[in-house]
């Protein structure tokens, strides 16, 4: 066996590397994927927070009714959206396929479901913005319906990104539960 600072051993050039035992796809994919998919829940952990604390001035009145406009119908459901993430972070530790689907479906349910019905319910607000430059509520002197919009559009990426990489991550599981099933 060579040393760093003594020779090469006897026999050997270098390259007999290729018998080493390496680290399986499956396992470096899922390490990947879990990394991706924290990320983007601390992303979404971060717009719900932002529409936590703007529902709560809404309510309590903490500003004028023209700073802060009160929250539309689809804000909340779209609370209950920090289920799934947090089912999400509970199947990483040990592989759990089964936290990993009910997280899945129940991002459809109080995730998108939400953010499908709050495009709709905006719209004729957007609509009227659109065509005629009228705006009536406000967040900030902003048009509540245009900054709305923009963390909708932002929600629905975010959530798009995580179910495709749990889809991928639950695939990246299963190759492993079926290689071990084969052994």
């Amino acid at each position: 066996m060579a040393s760093r600072a003594g020779p090469r051993a006897a026999g050997t050039d270098g390259s007999d590397f290729q018998h080493r035992e390496r680290v399986a796809m499956h396992y470096q994919m899922s390490v990947t994927l879990k990394y991706e998919i924290k990320k983007l829940i601390y992303v979404h952990l971060v717009l719900w927070l932002l529409l936590v604390a703007k529902m709560s001035v809404g309510h309590l009145r903490l500003l004028s009714h023209d700073q802060v406009a009160m929250p539309y119908q689809w804000e909340y459901p779209y609370l209950l959206s920090v289920l799934p993430s947090l089912l999400g972070l509970l199947s990483f530790p040990r592989n759990n396929i089964s936290y990993l689907v009910l997280s899945m479906i129940s991002m459809g349910l109080f995730s998108i479901a939400p953010l499908i019905y709050g495009s709709m319910e905006m719209f004729p607000a957007a609509q009227q913005l659109y065509r005629h430059g009228k705006a009536y509520r406000f967040l900030f002197g902003f048009s509540a319906v245009s900054v709305m919009y923009l963390v909708l559009v932002l929600a629905v990426q975010v959530h798009a990104w995580q179910l495709y990489y749990s889809k991928k991550l639950l695939d990246s599981w299963f190759t492993s539960t079926q290689e071990k099933k084969h052994k």
